[in-house]
């Protein structure tokens, strides 16, 4: 195998890394992470539709920009495809429904196997259904971990997964083609795709022999799309001339005492704690090599997490930063496609992070934050398409400033072209005022009131339709109660039988009514703690604009303030708040304005 090839042994790559006593020079016309010691580590990780828009892009402008200065680490979400439909998790998912529709034959009997599915086995050379001629290469450890099951035992009629397969292998094999100039890396980067593909009907065709996809042989398919895009991401790498190795970790994640728990929520912070050092281990291993890391973990962990996993090698490595590449500049005051003025945030809170997430806003999971912020390493979100831009830190310590990059010396820290100053005091304004840090909208809300019958005291009354919420999995937004009335606000997103059944077992307990096309308005920030007068000038701003407020809830923490409204009034509200609230008006600066994080 090249020098140049695609995905190398993790003996080999570690071997040509580490086996001279002295640090290893750079090989020429391939670039490495930096051999400085005084350098530290920076984990990058890259989206699903920045992976499969802009990973040339991602190759010359942003991984090269920076391996010189620090020690990079790339962890990658599965592609997206040409549409959303095709986008490799959609795919996969829809592979294994498909696993588990049997075709039907005249001789086939229910309940019965076919004998034909043992028969003659020997004989059968290539799956049905492949396009192509089956590789001769011994099968890939990525879905045989205890041995593989031959396409060639299949039934001759062709599986209905097969089809689906094939457009993953089409729309990888494409961008592959369409990205990577060097034939070589090319003629490895289709191989290694093809041999996959073969794993993956292997394992699907497993499914459909016993009839069943567990938890976790689903997470394992779509672990696959991640897997498979790092791979992509690795060919493209080294045919841009970086020295990139492609890192599988899915058998690294320690084992615990209870090898039945597979939920994340049972597991204890000491096991996220082992899985950091053990990913970050395996990363060192690399040398100076440029690691690009697979987010899915297989085993207690569960499905993909590609966040999680680079919050975990951050931590583990000591990073000095977790950057998260997204297509946004960062997050903004207000989404800019309902609010014109709405204007970039440089540094955020945890705590308002957490908020906006809750409500609206997609920027990182709150557990996800909890891994680094916790060991002190800020995120930073970071736009694709605007490389040079600050972006927006999500800091320990939102009162000072994050460490400063090259593109800040040109841009000034955190300098929004234009931009007035803001709350933060930031473009040298030493007068900072308390104000609201953002406003959000989350919309596809339905309410729930329930009023008590009496029939029971206060708590059993409480008890009854939490109980009920409990048995169905509902997930309340937001709640307001008092002895005998509660009202929740919940996501527009149950199964119409569902959300009957749930009404019917609340009537047990009192009389109930559904208020539909409702919307959640959220006023955050961290400096709205005893903020005399924020909450009346919100309301009173609503009710000056003939906006209905259904319900109030305030948090224990009093960094938020939310409400639900009628969601015909939700941009109105939205830009009302914004310019009363936060005090940014229509006119003057603008600063920059992008697509929001939702």
């Amino acid at each position: 195998m090249s020098d140049r090839s695609t995905v190398s042994s993790a003996s080999s790559s570690c071997s040509s890394s580490v086996s001279s006593p002295s640090l290893p020079h750079t090989p020429p016309n391939l670039h490495q992470n930096t051999i400085d010691p005084a350098a530290k580590w920076l984990v990058q990780k890259f989206g699903g539709t920045s992976v499969g828009k802009f990973a040339v892009k991602i190759a010359d402008d942003i991984i090269s920009e920076y391996i010189d200065q620090h020690k990079v680490a790339i962890v990658c979400s599965a592609r997206s495809g040409s549409t959303k439909a095709l986008g490799t998790t959609n795919l996969l998912l829809r592979a294994a429904k498909e696993a588990l529709q049997r075709t039907s034959s005249p001789s086939d009997t229910p309940g019965s196997m076919t004998p034909a599915l043992f028969s003659q086995a020997s004989q059968v050379q290539s799956p049905v259904g492949s396009p192509r001629q089956r590789s001769t290469s011994s099968p890939r450890e990525l879905f045989t971990p205890g041995g593989s099951f031959s396409m060639s035992q299949a039934n001759h009629a062709p599986a209905v997964f097969n089809s689906t397969v094939d457009i993953i292998r089409s729309e990888h094999i494409t961008a592959a083609r369409a990205a990577i100039r060097d034939s070589e890396i090319l003629r490895e980067l289709e191989l290694e795709i093809d041999r996959d593909c073969d794993g993956l009907r292997s394992f699907l065709f497993a499914t459909q022999v016993i009839d069943e996809i567990s938890p976790r042989s689903r997470d394992n398919i779509i672990g696959f799309g991640e897997r498979l895009a790092c791979k992509v991401m690795t060919a493209i790498l080294r045919d841009r001339g970086i020295d990139a190795e492609y890192v599988s970790l899915e058998n690294i994640v320690p084992h615990t005492e209870d090898e039945g728990s597979y939920s994340h929520e049972t597991l204890g912070q000491d096991f996220y704690d082992r899985v950091a050092e053990a990913v970050s281990e395996r990363i060192r291993q690399c040398g100076p090599r440029v690691p690009v890391v697979t987010g899915s973990l297989l085993r207690q962990v569960g499905r993909g997490y590609t966040d999680l996993l680079a919050a975990l090698l951050a931590a583990g490595l000591g990073a000095s930063e977790l950057q998260i590449w997204k297509e946004v500049d960062g997050i903004f005051t207000a989404d800019p496609r309902k609010v014109p003025t709405a204007r970039l945030i440089p540094i955020i809170s945890p705590e308002e992070a957490a908020e906006l997430t809750y409500y609206g806003s997609e920027v990182v999971h709150p557990f996800t934050m909890e891994q680094v912020i916790r060991r002190k390493i800020p995120i930073r979100i970071k736009n694709v398409e605007n490389p040079q831009g600050g972006g927006t830190v999500i800091h320990p310590d939102a009162d000072m400033d994050a460490a400063p990059y090259p593109e800040d010396d040109m841009l000034g820290v955190f300098a929004v072209p234009g931009a007035a100053p803001t709350s933060r005091g930031e473009h040298g304004d030493q007068t900072e005022r308390k104000l609201p840090t953002a406003v959000t909208i989350k919309e596809r809300i339905v309410v729930l009131n329930v009023n008590s019958n009496r029939k029971s005291v206060s708590h059993g009354f409480l008890a009854g339709v939490f109980g009920t919420l409990d048995r169905y999995g509902v997930v309340v937004d937001l709640i307001s109660t008092s002895e005998v009335y509660v009202s929740m606000a919940i996501e527009d997103g149950l199964d119409k039988k569902v959300l009957d059944r749930v009404v019917r077992e609340l009537r047990k307990s009192g009389t109930v009514t559904v208020s539909r096309d409702m919307a959640i308005l959220s006023l955050v920030g961290t400096r709205m703690r005893n903020m005399v007068g924020i909450a009346g000038r919100m309301f009173t701003t609503l009710g000056q604009g003939n906006v209905n407020i259904e319900m109030i809830s305030q948090g224990a923490n009093e960094i938020n303030i939310s409400c639900v409204i009628d969601a015909r009034d939700a941009v109105k509200a939205l830009n009302m708040i914004h310019q009363s609230c936060l005090q940014i008006r229509p006119e003057g600066a603008r600063g920059r304005v992008g697509p929001w994080l939702f």
